[in-house]
């Protein structure tokens, strides 16, 4: 690491940890090198002793909240929740209670040390399926980095009210609609979002889709396929999950 800043070489030694928290913990006097307080620019000369004398400190500050969870596998590591239709997962506006979080916090105390207690990806409040949650920094970093590089793999079950004759891939960016923030659409000033989808089974007036990510951008599904007049009236993952803790 000879020639390297010094926050760039601690976030090398500690990937659990975001390179914002490591450069809060080097300008704290935090981070020793040779027991030398350096600012987080400097660079490395190559054989120090890097030592951190840090605490952890809560990364969430919502309470823990009595809500049954259906917990389908649980280890040291990861827990797989099926969450049901209904539930919001993360506290926001106009909902700062009753949430996933609140009820992984009661469940788990321990979570409240890792972002968004361990939560990795998200679902709508009315979609029901299965979430992963890491229990760890290390699980959290290592499912981060798969959804990152693309290596897990999510499939649902869409109900669209429209015939559909055959599947296909939709490309369009995706971002904030721009007269209702709060809403997405797809527009050319998006990021760049790749859905697959295929016809599970066909009705009289509705098509039962099979969709897969290629990205993961909010709400992605309902806008691609809205944006195709191809509206949901109901959604769900599929029940089998593939993970994988790298390292």
């Amino acid at each position: 690491m000879e020639g390297q800043r010094l926050d760039q070489a601690v976030a090398t030694l500690c990937p659990q940890y975001s390179r914002s928290q490591i450069q809060k913990w080097i300008k704290a006097g935090c981070v020793r090198v040779d027991d030398k307080i350096l600012k987080p620019k400097e660079r490395l000369i190559g054989g120090e002793e890097i030592s951190i004398e840090a605490v952890h400190e809560p990364q969430t500050e919502f309470e823990p909240e009595d809500i049954p969870l259906n917990i389908i596998y649980e280890d040291d590591d990861i827990i797989i929740i099926n969450k049901p239709a209904g539930l919001v997962v993360h506290p926001g506006a106009g909902n700062w209670s009753g949430t996933l979080v609140n009820g992984l916090l009661h469940h788990d105390r321990s979570l409240e040390m890792l972002p968004r207690a361990g939560i990795v990806h998200r679902l709508d409040k009315d979609t029901t399926g299965l979430m992963v949650v890491a229990k760890t920094l290390d699980a959290h970093s290592k499912l981060v980095e798969q959804l990152q590089d693309r290596d897990v793999s999510r499939e649902y079950l869409a109900l669209v009210a429209a015939p559909v004759v055959a599947g296909t891939t939709i490309e369009g960016n995706i971002g904030r609609h721009h007269i209702d923030r709060k809403r997405q659409a797809v527009h050319d000033g998006g990021k760049e979002a790749i859905t697959h989808f295929r016809v599970e089974e066909r009705f009289p007036h509705h098509t039962l889709l099979r969709v897969s990510l290629e990205t993961g951008r909010t709400h992605q599904i309902r806008v691609h396929l809205s944006w195709k007049h191809m509206p949901i009236v109901g959604i769900k993952p599929m029940a089998g999950v593939r993970v994988c803790l790298r390292g």
